[in-house]
């Protein structure tokens, strides 16, 4: 495998006790983890919450993914039902869901799919293709989690059943609103799937002594697998440029995913060679996906 649009790895980093893997050569040729990098990023995952594989997308593909959704930014900011997340400094974006903008190292990066696959297990499925970008803003979010605990009252947080898979298409950190994630809060039973996902002010406080909130770093070409659980926050974004990152989560097979992913009929092929199955259905026409993405708020 050619190593162009791929930076050269060095060693693995860890910034009080979170992980960055700084993927091989030979891992993107063989599209496997090696045995120490595998187990690397499931401890992390299990322990953390999250885990950054370095280098792992092109970077002719981030770019032009970024190139793409900036030049789409102010359609979606003009509908009347403008989908602001919280605030307006963060808006839901759809990427385009067809040629030539589906890669298989953003959709199906078999990297990635050894983390999840190992993590939930076989059978493993996308149901979400999204993204998220922060607009030049000072506004946060409430830190909130995208899904709790599926119990309420556990004593115990029980395996991971989702895991979200960010790709940033700029370099991400501080300044332009890289995510606020707090370590290990995927592990807190304060939020069930039946409370409303802001997390209580006394949580946080709690949970601040023990594992304070970080904004990780991560370089464009990199992916960030994070629990579904796990608490974070938008943060705001202070230079003057919109900060996109497109969203995935992998589900365990028994989860109900709901409504698929539509793509054109003739991109199905792109989708079988692969252990990560795709929720989707493939239609005929055009796929209007400025219009498709909704609002994320949960009232209290």
């Amino acid at each position: 495998m050619s190593s162009v649009g791929f930076r050269m790895p060095n060693e693995d980093t860890q910034v009080a006790g979170r992980t960055t893997l700084r993927i091989t050569e030979e891992e993107l040729a063989g599209r496997q983890l090696d045995p120490e990098h595998q187990e690397a990023a499931l401890s992390a995952l299990r322990k953390d919450g999250f885990v950054v594989l370095e280098d792992v997308v092109a970077l002719e593909h981030v770019d032009l993914l970024q190139e793409k959704l900036l030049e789409d930014l102010q359609a979606l900011m003009g509908r009347a039902d403008a989908p602001y997340n919280f605030n307006r400094g963060n808006i839901q974006q759809d990427p385009p869901p067809f040629p030539p903008y589906l890669f298989r190292d953003v959709l199906l990066n078999d990297l990635v799919v050894c983390v999840t696959k190992g993590l939930l297990g076989r059978g493993v499925k996308n149901a979400f293709y999204s993204g998220n970008t922060a607009l030049p803003s000072t506004e946060r979010q409430p830190v909130h989690a995208d899904l709790g605990q599926l119990w309420k009252g556990l004593e115990t947080a029980h395996p991971a059943y989702g895991l979200v898979v960010n790709v940033p298409l700029v370099d991400m950190e501080e300044r332009n609103g890289s995510t606020e994630l707090w370590p290990g809060s995927h592990l807190d039973c304060a939020v069930s799937i039946e409370d409303n996902l802001k997390v209580p002010e006394a949580a946080l406080a709690r949970r601040r002594e023990s594992g304070p909130p970080v904004q990780p770093r991560v370089r464009r070409g990199s992916i960030l697998i994070r629990d579904i659980r796990l608490w974070h926050a938008g943060m705001p974004n202070r230079t003057d440029q919109p900060r996109p990152m497109l969203a995935m989560i992998h589900y365990a097979r028994w989860w109900n995913t709901g409504e698929p992913l539509l793509f054109p009929r003739d991109t199905e092929p792109f989708f079988q060679d692969s252990e990560l199955r795709t929720c989707a259905r493939f239609v005929d026409g055009p796929i209007d996906y400025i219009h498709a993405p909704q609002a994320y708020e949960y009232p209290g």
